[in-house]
């Protein structure tokens, strides 16, 4: 059996998405054959496998931070929110059925899916995940463990199986990440510790401290108290680096916080900059496709919602959501719909992704994500779509605008497209486009000549840097966040804890867990 580590945090956000892909970087980089793992993900960003299974997008870049193929073992819960505080399970890859939060975290409500309707689907899960970390430590050296939210949150954790639930079963040390920036760590880190059980406690190994500003000299007597209150020592003090969020879970924030986005916009190669408005639309998913236009020297990509922010725009996308009939209403209710249609009549450019490619169309046949019905579209582009059951996971290949693309498929709309010119899987019609491929800006020809339709159509004078790699980008990316791992945590003390697990003799920190 290899070794292993779960990185906790004192909350949602607190870094450690990019500290698991760090670590995992880091030992790669040292010969060590490592793979991430997360139990179970709530995220609207997925990804398709190349076996045509769904996980969450962090996984699979902590798996390319690792240098290996992303795989379902990786992730094998990952929840989709749809509104109505409901969400979609998608088990080992698969979508399995609706299920309410309190169907998941505390007995049947509503429509539950079939596999987990028994009532005991927190013992089904907590095996299922149990056995695909088991077979990913039998194929590794390590295996980085990445938590959700809190391991203290104490109303959850009779059906855990993602923080203390699977660190127990699997006897993993427990590494807790709190995020500096916030202000209060240090309550953070011993109340998080001191709301575990004796038993929980017991394998929380250490702290992380992240995204500190300032002279480390000036923390470091706070992290000799926080020793001498709790016994575990902090294993490193990492500052604050802009553009290392990698693809995180959910949020406009985070969004417009992530990777690219947040670099600053380089000088364009020709006269003029070009400028994207993406609408922020409700349950909105993949929100990373524009990742790379955001890497493009010029183009400023930003998130609207409201129809103003549409006028000086060059290109506006419409992305990916969980719920198309609801981010189409909310177009029409915000004003969108209608400046989107003007757009398109004066012929200045228009692209819909995934969701938003559907309700570019005629018309919307929706029995299963919304149950609508029959729902009209703006009528922008020759194509009617019928939701399916069956969900659509995918990775094509093929070739646009004289490029080759690469892209991944994940939607249950099917487009019977009746006109047009062919784009990707989509069409075009004058200068609004539809796909349901993700990823495809991606590809690095592909983006630059439609970059180009994009400016000749909104008559700016901007041309597409001959050198903008996003794949070299994404690995510079990682690379620093391997760096941050490497030169501001105790490495010595991280490999003890792979290897050998949590010390021995930890003290308890009362009240500990309530009854």
């Amino acid at each position: 059996m290899s070794g292993g580590l779960l990185i906790a945090g004192t909350t949602s956000d607190a870094g450690k998405s990019v500290v698991t892909a760090g670590i995992c970087r880091w030992l790669v980089r040292h010969g060590v054959k490592v793979a991430p793992f997360k139990a179970q993900n709530m995220s609207l960003n997925s990804f398709v496998t190349r076996e045509g299974a769904e996980i969450g997008r962090a996984q699979a870049m902590q798996a390319q931070a690792a240098r290996v193929e992303p795989t379902a073992l990786m992730n094998p819960v990952l929840l989709k929110p749809g509104g109505d505080r409901t969400s979609q399970v998608v088990l080992l890859g698969r979508p399995v059925g609706e299920m309410s939060a309190r169907g998941f975290f505390g007995g049947p409500a509503g429509e539950e899916p079939s596999a987990l309707a028994s009532g005991g689907h927190r013992e089904a899960l907590l095996a299922t995940v149990l056995d695909c970390l088991d077979r990913l430590r039998g194929t590794y050296d390590a295996v980085i463990c990445e938590g959700a939210g809190s391991p203290a949150e104490i109303n959850l954790r009779r059906t855990d199986i993602v923080n203390m639930g699977i660190a127990r079963n699997a006897g993993l040390p427990v590494l807790v990440v709190g995020d500096i920036d916030r202000g209060g760590v240090f309550a953070s880190f011993f109340g998080t510790v001191a709301l575990l059980s004796p038993e929980d406690q017991a394998l929380v190994a250490g702290f992380l401290v992240n995204k500190f500003r300032g002279d480390v000299s000036l923390l470091e007597p706070g992290l000799d108290m926080l020793h001498g209150l709790t016994g575990r020592r902090t294993l490193g003090v990492l500052p604050f680096r802009h553009g290392l969020g990698i693809d995180e879970e959910d949020g406009l924030r985070v969004s417009l916080r992530g990777a690219v986005r947040e670099s600053a916009v380089s000088s364009p190669v020709g006269a003029d900059v070009l400028r994207v408005a993406v609408c922020a639309v409700p349950l909105m998913s993949n929100f990373t496709d524009v990742d790379a236009l955001a890497a493009e020297p010029g183009v400023v990509v930003r998130f609207v919602d409201r129809a103003e922010e549409l006028a000086d725009a060059d290109l506006v996308i419409v992305p990916g959501t969980r719920g198309t009939v609801k981010a189409l209403a909310w177009l029409r209710e915000r004003g969108l719909a209608d400046a989107i249609a003007r757009r398109a009549a004066e012929g200045r450019p228009v692209l819909g992704i995934c969701g938003g490619f559907q309700l570019l169309g005629e018309h919307i046949e929706d029995e299963v994500e919304s149950r609508a019905g029959h729902v009209d579209g703006l009528g922008l582009l020759p194509v009617r779509v019928r939701f399916a059951r069956e969900k659509t996971l995918a990775r094509p290949v093929g070739e646009a605008l004289g490029e080759p693309v690469e892209g991944y498929e994940i939607h249950h709309g099917v487009a019977e497209v009746t006109g047009g010119e062919p784009f990707l899987d989509g069409c075009r019609t004058g200068s609004v486009w539809g796909t349901h491929w993700h990823g495809s800006l991606e590809s690095d020809g592909f983006r630059r000549a439609f970059l180009r339709e994009v400016a000749a159509a909104a008559g700016r004078r901007f041309v597409p840097a001959a050198d903008t790699s996003f794949g070299a980008l994404r690995e510079e990316q990682l690379d620093r966040l391997g760096d941050l791992i490497e030169e501001h945590a105790d490495t010595d003390a991280l490999w003890r804890l792979i290897e050998s697990g949590a010390p021995q003799g930890l003290p308890f920190i009362p009240p500990g867990a309530p009854a």
